[in-house]
């Protein structure tokens, strides 16, 4: 059985915080303009493109000696 409190008990139970600004500053918080995004957005695969072109380079220079290369 959950205790049962007036209205007066409920409120002291949690502390309340009230910021009268966040509405007009939960603009900075989106995820439009937020850095990071913009950039993944900008390159979508530029992360998975740098991994596989490293990954060939990687192999060209171990497997794929030229012996007659000058």
């Amino acid at each position: 059985m959950t205790p049962k409190f007036t209205h007066s008990e409920a409120n002291h139970t949690k502390p309340v915080y009230h910021d009268p600004w966040a509405k007009r500053e939960a603009w900075r918080r989106h995820s439009f303009f937020v850095k990071t995004n913009s950039v993944r957005s900008i390159f979508p695969g530029l992360g998975l493109a740098t991994v596989a072109f490293a990954a060939y380079c990687g192999y060209e220079a171990i497997f794929l000696k030229d012996k007659k290369h000058h």
